[in-house]
């Protein structure tokens, strides 16, 4: 998802996430917390709605199938930390939460939000691909997200990261728990069948999946 420019308040000093989690904004659009500024998104395009509702729809429904202990949702806050005391809370297309983990927050009060790192966080990417492909990835390594997936349905990304000529790819960042970083990022065109760590059992090629994420409902 794209943030929007500029900022719809400048509040007087750096907004704490609990303060943002209580704040109203007057509005109906969604922000992030970047370093202590609300910071609205920029509405999708309808495809981009389609692609990540129907992905999400197509998870949840392979979860059930699977009996996988993830609960997939959208559009959905995650909590990256702070920096000299500014924190940052992400929103991620998809935020795939551990079954426990969501069960927890059914019984708070709180906003339901990623207050620890989700096993699996997508992003499907708008014209800004330069936040998926790099100031995302970095943030989610940081915070320890399992596995990240960049949905270039539409091929927008640089070609460093998806190649030239440029076709529709899926990226996926698995997390090497021996050096708490990325490696390096498997990645499905085509014919290519899509093996994820998280979510196991998936039977799709890629070219599948991009007609299924594009007509399934």
């Amino acid at each position: 998802m794209t943030q929007a420019a500029g900022l719809l308040t400048s509040p007087s000093r750096p907004m704490s996430l609990q303060a943002f989690l209580a704040w109203d904004s007057g509005n109906d659009r969604l922000y992030e917390l970047i370093e202590g500024e609300p910071m609205p998104m920029s509405d999708p395009t309808a495809n981009h709605e389609d692609v990540a509702d129907n992905l999400c729809d197509l998870l949840r429904r392979h979860c059930l199938e699977q009996n996988l202990p993830f609960i997939p949702k959208r559009s959905k806050l995650i909590s990256i930390g702070s920096r000299n005391g500014r924190e940052t809370a992400r929103r991620g297309d998809i935020v795939v939460f551990d079954q426990t983990e969501w069960q927890r927050m059914k019984g708070l009060s709180s906003s339901a939000m990623a207050y620890v790192a989700p096993p699996l966080v997508i992003e499907v990417v708008s014209t800004n691909w330069r936040d998926d492909y790099l100031t995302k990835l970095a943030e989610y390594e940081a915070i320890g997200v399992q596995e990240y997936w960049i949905v270039d349905y539409a091929a927008l990304g640089g070609m460093r990261y998806i190649g030239h000529p440029k076709q529709p790819t899926l990226s996926l960042y698995a997390m090497d728990t021996k050096t708490g970083e990325f490696g390096r990022p498997q990645q499905f065109r085509g014919n290519d069948r899509i093996e994820s760590i998280v979510m196991t059992e998936l039977t799709f090629i890629a070219e599948t999946l991009w007609r299924e994420i594009k007509e399934y409902s």
